[in-house]
């Protein structure tokens, strides 16, 4: 089961209820606020409680995303696009590593949907791919990586940088979670709004990276406009029926990407 970490920070009945599921079943807790590429820092008060429920509830991942959230005194809530550079990827990692020493666990880093193209505001010389930042990233720290299928898709019909492109950077080895999702069509963009059923493409990616490098802890991300059960339990089987479909595979040296 994985959780929004952020629902549970300051006790109260809904912590209970997460203490008495964790009786019964893995909990994983996903972070949508630490803001790991702000560039003034992190808020440690945040981490802080971050830790002080991870301590509780005994996870057996935390995740976050790769974005920013907060420019001096004004914090959005929303997940903002970095954009991917060297100087970037050096305050990411040093962000990250503050964060892993106080939660004195490693983290897995999301990549995200990106509404905005950076890749003009970086010059040639300092530009880094996404899956190459997010590979570096892994190395640099000792996170993990969540790799988000769907945002993948979502970024490459619009800013046309193809899925297979990222994840030739990306070194399977360090993926550590798979999510899926279902987007929406706004005004001729792809919105990740986790109010649909996962889309074919992203089925296909995800059987065919399941196929080359074995089975993953993966969740359908699913929290607007909630169908019945029965369509969320056919979602998780038709993952199910590819992860038992691939069973044999696994990870080897070769799924490395290069350095």
């Amino acid at each position: 089961m994985e959780v929004h970490s952020e629902n549970y920070l300051y006790g109260g009945p809904a912590r209970a209820a997460l203490l008495a599921a964790r009786a019964h079943q893995p909990v994983s807790l996903h972070g949508v606020g630490m803001g790991l590429g702000n560039a003034d820092g992190l808020d440690m008060d945040h981490v802080r409680a971050i830790a002080t429920l991870a301590d509780a509830v005994a996870p057996n991942a935390i995740s976050e995303h790769l974005c920013f959230n907060r420019s001096g005194a004004q914090v959005v809530n929303d997940l903002l696009p970095l954009p991917y550079s060297r100087e970037s990827l050096d305050l990411v990692c040093a962000n990250v590593m503050r964060a892993q020493d106080i939660l004195k666990r490693p983290l897995l880093i999301e990549n995200i949907a990106a509404y905005i193209d950076c890749r003009a505001l970086v010059d040639a010389e300092e530009a880094v791919s996404e899956g190459a930042f997010l590979t570096a990233l892994a190395r640099r720290t000792g996170c993990g990586i969540l790799l988000d299928l769907n945002n993948l898709y979502v970024n490459s019909v619009n800013h046309g940088v193809t899925v297979e492109s990222v994840l030739a950077d990306i070194a399977p080895a360090l993926v550590g979670e798979i999510h899926l999702a279902g987007f929406s069509v706004e005004d001729g963009m792809l919105i990740d709004t986790h109010s649909a059923p996962v889309h074919a493409p992203v089925w296909a990616i995800y059987e065919a990276w399941i196929a080359a490098h074995g089975a993953r802890p993966t969740l359908i991300e699913w929290d607007a406009d909630i169908p019945p059960v029965q369509v969320l339990l056919q979602e998780a089987e038709r993952a199910q029926v590819i992860l038992d479909r691939h069973a044999s595979s696994t990870v080897t040296e070769s799924d490395h990407a290069p350095a």
